[in-house]
């Protein structure tokens, strides 16, 4: 008897033992009833018989075993279902991976056992019944997954909302602390350090909507009003000096620099390098901005000197949650959660511009922003 026919007559010997295995999993099973244990399984089951007995080429079989085979045109396959209930009960990924263990290793024994004989045909069969499960499970450890991202970017987004308000409030103590003549010179330093730790962790809340923001598929919105980029470098400067007032800061414009850009946004580009070369320039020289206006354009670029990013890091310096290694004796603080040059590409590319990096030990590191007019 091939495989799929006997996966057909079966079907409910076979659910026993899954029953059986699911149950081994302790307090995340104990409150489920049998019919939850097997969510899914008879039409995974019936799947993986159906595929058995579906005719192949040999192109088929090739991309298959290297698992290039096109995904079903169903995103609410059985498996996908299954992976996405399992991470709602509370299965881990771990757990998920091993049913299907169980499962395949229960099918192969009780087939076994039925066949007295092993022909080439029950070992092809034995292989197409592999390569069925390794895609049903495939698709449920990729819905599970997909699940965890979105309940993590929902937390992210949750949480940055619900900081804003307590934050406001220490800002606001720090502001009053450091009024001048109100207090004493102790309390206004103490005032100081208040508002730079609130505008750091500012920075860091708005970073986190963000990033959640785009990986829900939101994108960060554009308003695009006429502005004036030189206001936006002093500004950005302004902002930066009360996160690092050791730093040194240089701004240099030219051109025509008014437009019409999203100011609220490009100011955050700003800051974003600027604190990065802040973070890891040489202390002792100075962070230039240049903004030039160009007939079709805008250039920004912050440079600072010290020492040259890894060639091998650049290409990833844009994604999201990179932090560079930190450098001997510098004591400087990170006001980001390596999000900030992830969330500047992402103002560019909104604004329809471009960014790009270089570094090197006699130019500094240079990141140079294009934004066009249209």
């Amino acid at each position: 008897m091939n495989i799929a026919k006997f996966i057909n007559q079966n079907m409910e010997l076979i659910l026993v033992e899954w029953d059986a295995f699911a149950a081994t999993f302790g307090t995340v099973a104990d409150k489920m009833s049998t019919q939850e244990l097997r969510d899914h399984a008879k039409q995974i089951l019936q799947f993986v018989a159906e595929d058995i007995q579906t005719a192949e080429t040999p192109e088929q079989k090739e991309a298959k075993s290297q698992d290039l085979s096109s995904p079903p045109a169903n995103d609410e396959s059985a498996s996908s279902i299954h992976g996405r209930l399992r991470y709602a009960s509370g299965f881990t990924l771990r757990q998920l991976i091993a049913e299907y263990r169980a499962l395949r290793a229960s099918v192969l024994k009780l087939w076994q056992q039925s066949c007295s004989d092993v022909w080439v045909e029950n070992a092809q069969d034995m292989m197409r019944f592999n390569e069925a499960i390794d895609q049903s499970l495939a698709e449920a450890a990729i819905a599970y997954s997909d699940k965890v991202n979105e309940t993590r970017d929902i937390f992210l987004a949750i949480l940055g909302h619900d900081l804003r308000s307590p934050l406001a409030v220490t800002a606001l103590a720090g502001t009053y602390l450091s009024r001048a003549g109100a207090f004493d010179n102790q309390i206004q330093q103490i005032g100081f350090r208040v508002k730079r730790s609130a505008a750091t962790m500012n920075a860091m809340v708005n970073d986190l909507l963000i990033l959640a923001r785009t990986q829900l598929g939101d994108g960060i919105p554009i308003e695009r009003l006429e502005c004036d980029l030189n206001d936006i470098g002093r500004w950005a400067i302004e902002d930066s000096t009360a996160v690092h007032p050791k730093s040194l800061f240089e701004l240099n414009t030219r051109g025509e620099l008014k437009g019409a850009f999203d100011q609220q946004r490009l100011q955050q580009v700003l800051i974003n390098l600027i604190n990065n070369a802040a973070q890891y320039g040489a202390a002792d020289r100075p962070i230039i901005v240049d903004i030039v206006g160009e007939k079709d354009r805008i250039l920004l670029q912050v440079c600072n000197e010290g020492p040259p990013i890894p060639e091998e890091l650049l290409p990833t310096l844009f994604s999201s949650l990179v932090q560079l290694p930190e450098q001997d004796g510098n004591d400087r603080p990170r006001s980001s959660l390596g999000l900030g040059l992830f969330i500047a590409k992402e103002i560019v590319v909104a604004h329809g511009g471009d960014i790009n990096v270089s570094s090197d030990q006699d130019a500094g590191t240079v990141f140079s922003v294009y934004l066009p007019r249209k």
